[in-house]
């Protein structure tokens, strides 16, 4: 995001000034296209990437206003460069279908269309039923020490029926190389983590909010940072996002 900024403020200062009618269309028009353009060189990189891919951890105090939690930044994550161009143009900054048109150069029916698609993804995404933020913290800390101490009777009544695992070590540290689906296969995935937390213990630094959800920030066996987010539903948790790429959390330290 930032080297975008930085590079549309560089053909902005080398623009005639006197040629722009509009400078904030023709700024965001320019802005708009250099995201597409990086957009599409991040999804091919993405091809390559090892395991299963999550957005760098961002570690917060307060629930984000806007309910840009871990699920929509995935959800606009999967949505086409130009599917998100449009909803973000349209749904967002509420932008006319005109304008948008000539910003991403589609025609206004094809932006009708791609904006209504990602509206759908987006809509699915948002959370159904948004637990107080005490209670998820409360959550997380208990998840973390039934699951580093073995205390599996208790992470059993923590999970839900349909509870996932996605972990993102990048190729850098070890991960699961594909999400872990279902109560059962949580279950004993745990269980054969617990025996390794038993020889190589896992140290809590901080309990907090991940990307808008609750979670928690540990220091592993190989010293290295690893952060935790749950989604929770009906008060139990129904996915577990784990980063251990150590390049997305080097800001953390």
């Amino acid at each position: 995001a930032e080297d975008v900024v930085q590079e549309a403020f560089i053909r902005w200062m080398g623009t005639d000034r006197d040629q722009v009618r509009e400078p904030e269309a023709f700024l965001r028009r320019t802005v708009t296209r250099l995201c597409l353009d990086q957009l599409k060189s991040a999804r091919h990189q993405r091809e390559t990437y090892i395991g299963p891919w999550l957005p760098e951890p961002v570690v917060a105090e307060e629930e984000p206003e806007d309910d840009v939690t871990l699920p929509l930044m995935l959800a606009l994550e999967r949505l086409s460069p130009l599917e998100r161009a449009a909803f973000l143009l349209h749904d967002v900054f509420g932008l006319g279908f005109d304008e948008v048109a000539a910003t991403i150069e589609r025609d206004e029916a094809a932006c009708r269309q791609l904006a209504a698609r990602a509206r759908t993804h987006v809509r699915e995404a948002r959370p159904r039923f948004k637990v107080e933020k005490q209670r998820g913290l409360e959550l997380a800390e208990a998840f973390f020490k039934a699951s580093r101490h073995g205390d599996m009777s208790t992470l059993r009544t923590l999970l839900s029926a349909d509870v996932s695992v996605h972990a993102d070590g990048g190729g850098k540290r070890p991960a699961f190389s594909k999400p872990v689906l279902g109560l059962e296969s949580v279950f004993k995935l745990h269980e054969g983590l617990a025996r390794h937390f038993a020889h190589h213990p896992s140290q809590l630094v901080r309990v907090g909010l991940i990307n808008g959800l609750p979670g928690f920030i540990t220091r592993e066996a190989d010293g290295e940072l690893q952060t935790t987010a749950l989604e929770i539903e009906d008060g139990r948790i129904a996915a577990i996002y784990i980063v251990r790429n150590p390049d997305k959390l080097k800001h953390l330290h």
